[in-house]
């Protein structure tokens, strides 16, 4: 198994999709990186001795950051505050989204400017090793001090509290340590502020939205060169010469997947001399449509990357014995990341719907009405394009960006506030239902190149043909199709279907 060794290691977007996957790589921590956390512990401690006053070390929180608190009472102080702030609500997040938010978590640690000691980053690697992952409810941050709430139901687990998986099995906090041979930790001082305060949680929700959109953008690239066969489009509009002019990156890469998709047609050849010039918008501006949605995703990509690999605790601790308060726990560049991750990938159903439109439109594509055999007596996909557009008008209200608000808290101290974990939590619920819809144009595009009896599409349509057909039989009477939609979604979720194609064309940009 492999090992993400934190603290002297920077991790890439293969990392945390690693940290996503069913099997998890193991952290670990080297000696260079524990005396980087043990220096930062010895300002702390020398704080304390000297008797400054030091936010969240030996100070209360938020508003009462002016009153100090006794060295007396410093442990007792660190054990309230994650109890406290323990006040999150509604179902848990899935839970390899709390896996990569715990490994987010120690990685923050890892760069010793926590002031923690090395016991509580030695032992929280361990409680990951181990297969235990804390429990994390959905709902209760605001994106501001951090997200707060779920980060103390995270620090609960560690002190033997709250509620954790360990394997398939949801456990007691203290039950769930115990079964790994392990113990709970007793917070010092400064140790359960440097739990909870950061983008972890927030961070790692955009961050499996943002694998499973790339997964699903070159989805949407092979949904739509199946479409064009089965709609008899052209590929002139994909030619390099017209996309160069521009300059878009993302633009001239769906450009180039789409000429390879198609490439070898025997379809497409044989209507090189039709009456129809120019394909609607929605085939011919593939390119300029979905690159934008790439190079939005490449920008996520790049706030991702850089929030798992910052310090985003308060206040941050320094070598040089410096302890400074600050704001890098405010989530707003994750806010705006996620928010512009909704609108690009909702773009991508808002086209692919009109994708389905020409395809089951029998006024558009001069196939049968709704692909069905028997229009009238059977219907079709006439309901599975209606459900593609209710998830696209879902996703118009889902994409109003959360960024642009803000209500106050902690008795105004904290006034302003980005709401990131409720931009990405809508990411990820805009990407799932993306995800049947381009099932749905899969589908459409696959029970319309049925029709085409004389001809063989391109060896990449083809082979994603050939990988349908595991889920998909003929339609030639209705039946139920909610079956069919989950079956195709799924190998969209999967990448089976895009492997499929790149097996003839290579990997898609």
């Amino acid at each position: 198994m492999p090992t993400l060794r934190l603290g002297s290691e920077r991790l890439q977007l293969d990392d945390l999709s690693a940290l996503l996957g069913a099997r998890p790589p193991r952290l670990a921590v080297d000696e260079g990186t524990l005396e980087a956390v043990r220096a930062s512990r010895r300002v702390v401690e020398a704080a304390m001795d000297e008797g400054r006053v030091c936010y969240g070390i030996n100070t209360g929180f938020g508003k009462l950051a002016a009153v100090r608190v006794s060295n007396d009472d410093l442990r007792a102080l660190q054990v309230n505050l994650v109890r406290s702030h323990a006040s999150g609500v509604g179902p848990p997040l899935e839970r390899e989204v709390c896996r990569l938010a715990f490994a987010l978590r120690i990685a923050n640690m890892a760069h010793g400017r926590s002031g923690v000691r090395p016991l509580l980053l030695q032992r929280a690697v361990d409680v990951f090793n181990a297969g235990v992952v804390p429990v994390l409810p959905a709902q209760g941050s605001v994106g501001a001090s951090g997200d707060l709430a779920p980060l103390a139901h995270m620090a609960l687990v560690l002190i033997g509290e709250g509620r954790a998986w360990r394997g398939r099995r949801e456990l007691g906090g203290r039950e769930a340590l115990e079964a790994a041979g392990l113990s709970p930790v007793r917070l010092h001082s400064k140790e359960g502020l440097s739990l909870l305060n950061g983008t972890q949680v927030s961070t790692a929700i955009l961050a499996d939205a943002l694998v499973r959109a790339r997964r699903l953008a070159k989805a949407a690239d092979v949904a739509t060169a199946c479409t064009l066969e089965a709609y008899k489009g052209t590929d002139a509009a994909y030619d390099p010469r017209i996309h160069d002019l521009r300059g878009h990156e993302g633009q001239s890469r769906v450009a180039s997947n789409l000429r390879r998709l198609v490439e070898g047609s025997e379809i497409r050849a044989s209507h090189e001399d039709c009456e129809r010039v120019q394909d609607n918008y929605s085939l011919r501006c593939a390119p300029q449509v979905h690159g934008a949605s790439w190079d939005a995703l490449a920008y996520v990509e790049g706030v991702v990357v850089r929030e798992a690999n910052a310090v985003t605790d308060n206040p941050l601790v320094f070598p040089e014995g410096d302890v400074l308060s600050g704001g890098n726990f405010h989530a707003q560049p994750v806010a705006v990341a996620a928010d512009l991750l909704k609108i690009a990938v909702a773009e991508l159903a808002n086209i692919s719907e009109r994708r389905i439109e020409n395809l089951v439109n029998p006024d558009l594509s001069g196939l049968p009405a709704f692909l069905a055999h028997g229009s009238g007596l059977n219907s079709g996909l006439m309901i599975a394009q209606v459900t593609a557009a209710a998830l696209v008008s879902e996703n118009k209200v889902l994409a109003h960006p959360a960024s642009v608000d803000s209500v106050p808290t902690s008795a105004g101290k904290e006034d302003h506030v980005s709401m990131a974990t409720h931009a990405a939590r809508q990411a990820r619920q805009i990407v799932d239902n993306v995800t049947y819809v381009v099932a749905v144009e899969l589908m459409a595009a696959f029970h319309g190149l049925a029709f085409e009896k004389r001809f063989k599409a391109s060896p990449a349509v083809e082979a994603v043909r050939k990988a349908l057909r595991a889920d998909l039989k003929p339609l030639t009477r209705d039946r139920v199709l909610s079956t069919d939609i989950e079956a195709v979604a799924a190998r969209v979720r999967d990448g089976s279907l895009v492997a499929a194609a790149e097996r003839v064309v290579g990997p898609l940009d």
